[in-house]
C-alpha cells in the first residue's frame, strides 16, 4: 500500500465553511429557492476546461454560493427520514432539484433510485458519483432542532426511523455537487452521472434492491461510466478531515439464519425432550472456533450471531430455535471456508443432540476495493486542496458497503468525510446518538467537485 497522509484546509476554505455554516446557524435554516430553474448562473462561453488555479477559485465560489441549499436539504431529508425502498419523498427531492439544474433525470431505479446525467459543453470521458438516500429503524436521541421524530412499522414491529449513518449528509452533498457541476457545465470535459441509491442498508426482507439491483437493472449503461467515486461520512473523524483506505476498504457482508429444531417437552422434564436451547448454545460458542482455528490468524473475518429467539414460556423447552447473524470477510476463500465450516459445525451439534438443522446463508455486497491507481491518480488533488496535515490513512473496516457492486463494475474511489465538530462526540454508527455537522457539507461539495473535474480533465488529457 502506497503512504497517505493527513490533509488539513487552507484557511481560505475554512472561511469559506466557517460563513456558509453560520448563515445558516444564525437563522435556524437557509432561506433559499430550492427549485428555481433561473438560479443556474449564465452560461460560460465554450472554452477549454480552466487552468488548475482558476478552476479551484471557481469550484471555491460555487460551494459558498451553493452550501446554504445543500444545508437546507440535509435538514428536510434528516427530518423525513426513510427506510429502504422506501424513498418516495427524499427520491422526488432529489429529481426535482436535479431537473431545476436542467440535469435530465430518470426515476424509479431499484424501485426508488434517481439518476442525472449532466453533459459537459467540451468532449470527454464519463464518470458516475453515488450518493445513498436511505434511513435505519433507530429511533433519534440528538440535540439537533431538526430531528426525526418519524415512525413506521419494521418487520412488524413500530420504530423510530433516523438517519444514523450520515446518509442524509450524502445525499445533500451530491445534491450541492450537481449545482456546483451545472453552474460550470459549458466548459467540463465529459459526462457525469449522478446516481441516488436507495437502499444502501439493505432492502427489506423478501424484497431486492440496492446498489446490486441498480447494476442488474442497467445503471451503468447508456452511457457507461469509466470511474465512480462516493463518500461516507465517519464518527471518527473531526470536521476537515478526510479518511482513505486504498485498496480493501470495507468487507464482504453477509447474512445468516438458522433454525435449530428439537422436540418440545415440560421443562420439568427434560429427558422427554430434544432441546434446541442447549443446542443453540452450543452451536453459539462453536461458531466462534471458525475465526480462531479455521482460518489464517492475519486473515480478516468476523462471525456474529446478533439474535437468538426461542420459547414462549419459562418452564417449556420449546420445539425449535432461530439464530441470526452476519459473517463480515475480505478473502473470497475465506469466505468459502466459514459458510462450509458453518454447516458442518451445525450439522455435528444437532447430530449429536438428535435435533436437525436449516441453515440459510444469504451472501451480500462484496469487500469494496479502493482502486490502488485511481487513489494514486486523485491524491494530488485532495493535497492540492486541504494540504497534508488532515487526511488520514484509515485501516480496512468490517463494516460493508454496496458501493462495492459499483467499483466491482469499473474502478472506484471511495472516502471518508469526517463529521464531528472539534471539542464535541459523536455517538457512533446506526446508533440514536449519531451526529454528523452541516458544516461537513461544504468541505464534502468541494472536494468531491474537484476531484470529479480533475479526472475528466487528466482522463481527457491522457
Amino acid at each position: 500500500m502506497r503512504p497517505f497522509f493527513l490533509f488539513r484546509f487552507p484557511l481560505s476554505l475554512n472561511a469559506l465553511i466557517v460563513a456558509s455554516t453560520l448563515a445558516v446557524a444564525s437563522t435556524g435554516a437557509a432561506t433559499v429557492a430550492l427549485h428555481s430553474p433561473t438560479s443556474i448562473a449564465p452560461a460560460a462561453v465554450r472554452l477549454a476546461p480552466l487552468a488548475t488555479q482558476a478552476l479551484d477559485d471557481r469550484v471555491a465560489a460555487a460551494v459558498e454560493r451553493w452550501a446554504p441549499q445543500a444545508i437546507e436539504y440535509r435538514h428536510r431529508i434528516h427530518q423525513n427520514p426513510e427506510l429502504g425502498n422506501r424513498e418516495t419523498e427524499t427520491a422526488a427531492m432529489v429529481a426535482a432539484h436535479l431537473e431545476s439544474l436542467g440535469i435530465p433525470v430518470q426515476t424509479g431505479v431499484a424501485h426508488t433510485g434517481v439518476v442525472g446525467i449532466l453533459e459537459g459543453g467540451l468532449p470527454g470521458p464519463v464518470i458516475a458519483v453515488r450518493a445513498d438516500m436511505d434511513a435505519l429503524p433507530v429511533t433519534e436521541d440528538t440535540p439537533y432542532a431538526f430531528k426525526s421524530t418519524k415512525r413506521t412499522t419494521y418487520l412488524g414491529q413500530d420504530v423510530g426511523v433516523m438517519h444514523a449513518c450520515g446518509h442524509d449528509i450524502h445525499t445533500a452533498v451530491q445534491m450541492g455537487v450537481a449545482s456546483v457541476l451545472a453552474s460550470m457545465r459549458e466548459q467540463i470535459p465529459g459526462t457525469i452521472k449522478f446516481i441516488f441509491q436507495p437502499a444502501e442498508e439493505g432492502p427489506p426482507p423478501g424484497e431486492e434492491g440496492g446498489a446490486d439491483l441498480m447494476v442488474r437493472e442497467g445503471v451503468f449503461e447508456n452511457p457507461r461510466p469509466q470511474a465512480v467515486f462516493g463518500l461516507h461520512t465517519f464518527s471518527e473523524l473531526e470536521v476537515g478531515t478526510i479518511g482513505l483506505t486504498v485498496g480493501p476498504a470495507l468487507a464482504a457482508v453477509d447474512h445468516f439464519r438458522v433454525t435449530i429444531q428439537g422436540k418440545q417437552a415440560h421443562g420439568a422434564a427434560p429427558h422427554l425432550s430434544i432441546d434446541p436451547v442447549v443446542m443453540a448454545a452450543q452451536a453459539v460458542m462453536a461458531l466462534q472456533t471458525i475465526r480462531s482455528r479455521n482460518v489464517y490468524a492475519l486473515e480478516p473475518s468476523v462471525v456474529t450471531v446478533g439474535m437468538i429467539h426461542g420459547g414462549e414460556r419459562f418452564n417449556i423447552i420449546p420445539a425449535e430455535v432461530r439464530l441470526e447473524g452476519t459473517v463480515r470477510t475480505y478473502s473470497p476463500e475465506v469466505r468459502d471456508t466459514v459458510e462450509r465450516r458453518m454447516g458442518e459445525i451445525l450439522d455435528g451439534i444437532t447430530a449429536a443432540g438428535g435435533g436437525s438443522h436449516v441453515l440459510d446463508y444469504e451472501r451480500g455486497s462484496p469487500a469494496t476495493i479502493n482502486n490502488p491507481e485511481l487513489a494514486e491518480m486523485m491524491s494530488p488533488t485532495i493535497t492540492r486542496l486541504i494540504g497534508e496535515e488532515n487526511f488520514t490513512d484509515l485501516d480496512p473496516t468490517m463494516g460493508g458497503e454496496d458501493f462495492a457492486y459499483f467499483a466491482n463494475e469499473v474502478p472506484g474511489f471511495f472516502f471518508r468525510l469526517g463529521q464531528v465538530l472539534p471539542g464535541t462526540t459523536s455517538g457512533g454508527h446506526h446508533t440514536p446518538t449519531f451526529q454528523a455537522d452541516d458544516s461537513s457539507i461544504p468541505i464534502g461539495m468541494r472536494v468531491m467537485s474537484t476531484l470529479l473535474l480533475d479526472y475528466l480533465a487528466q482522463a481527457t488529457r491522457n
